[in-house]
C-alpha cells in the first residue's frame, strides 16, 4: 500500500469515527431541528476533527435540552457561527448527493462528452441541487411556519445559489485532481485516494459557498441557526 493510500485510510477512519461520536451523542441530546442531527455527521465526514469541535462548540447548542445562553448584543448581519452553521446545513445536502452520484457514474460507466468526470459533474449538481433544497424545506417550512408549497419555494430561493456555489468549489478541485494531479490512471471510487480527495473537495466547496452564505442570511433569504 502506497503512502497515499495509508494516509486515505487514515483520513477516512477518523471522520468516520467523529462523525459516529457526534451520532451517538445527538442519540441522548437530539438537535432542535431535525435535519440538523444529520447534517452535523454529515460533516464530520469530510471536516474530521474539526467538524467534531464545532459540534461542542455550537451544535451542543442547538439540542433539545440545551441551556439558554446568556444574551449577547446584537450585531448587524449574521455571526461567523451563523454562517458555518447554514454553510454546513447546505454543504450536508451535496455532500451525500455527491457520494451517491459518484458511485452511480462509477458503476453504470458514464461519460459525458467522453469524460467521466463531466458525467459527474452534471449528476452530481441534480442530485445536490434536489437533496440540498429538500434539506432546506425541513428547516425553512417549520421555521416560517409555511404551508408544503410555500415551504418549497422558500427552499429553492433560499439554497439554489448556496448549492452552485458549494459546487463550484469541489468542481474546481475536482477538475484539477481529474486532469492535472492524477491525468492518467485516474482514481476512481473504489480507492480510498479517490474519496480523500472528495474530502479536500468538499471542504473547498464550503469555503466557497460561505460568502453566499453569508450574504443570503443577510438579505434575509435564507434562515439564521446556531
Amino acid at each position: 500500500m502506497d503512502i497515499l493510500s495509508i494516509v486515505a485510510w487514515a483520513s477516512l477512519a477518523l471522520a468516520f469515527v467523529c462523525a459516529l461520536w457526534i451520532s451517538l451523542n445527538e442519540f441522548r441530546h437530539p438537535q432542535k431541528m431535525w435535519i440538523m442531527n444529520i447534517v452535523w455527521p454529515v460533516t464530520a465526514l469530510y471536516f474530521s476533527v474539526f467538524a467534531l469541535w464545532a459540534y461542542y462548540g455550537i451544535g451542543r447548542h442547538m439540542t433539545v435540552d440545551s441551556q439558554p445562553r446568556p444574551s449577547q448584543p446584537k450585531q448587524q448581519g449574521p455571526t461567523p457561527s451563523q454562517v458555518a452553521v447554514s454553510t454546513s446545513h447546505c454543504g450536508a445536502g451535496c455532500a451525500l448527493a455527491d457520494v451517491v452520484a459518484e458511485f452511480v457514474v462509477f458503476a453504470a460507466g458514464l461519460a459525458l462528452f467522453g469524460v467521466s468526470l463531466f458525467a459527474s459533474f452534471a449528476l452530481d449538481l441534480i442530485a445536490a441541487w434536489l437533496l440540498g433544497i429538500a434539506f432546506q424545506y425541513f428547516t425553512i417550512k417549520p421555521m416560517r411556519n409555511l404551508s408544503a408549497r410555500e415551504g418549497l419555494a422558500a427552499a429553492i430561493q433560499a439554497d439554489t445559489l448556496s448549492i452552485i456555489a458549494f459546487q463550484i468549489g469541489m468542481y474546481a478541485w475536482m477538475a484539477l485532481v481529474f486532469f492535472v494531479l492524477f491525468p492518467g490512471p485516474h482514481l476512481r471510487p473504489n480507492q480510498a485516494a479517490f474519496w480523500l480527495m472528495m474530502q479536500i473537495g468538499m471542504i473547498a466547496g464550503f469555503f466557497t459557498s460561505y460568502p453566499m452564505n453569508r450574504w443570503l442570511l443577510k438579505r434575509g433569504i435564507k434562515e439564521a441557526m446556531g
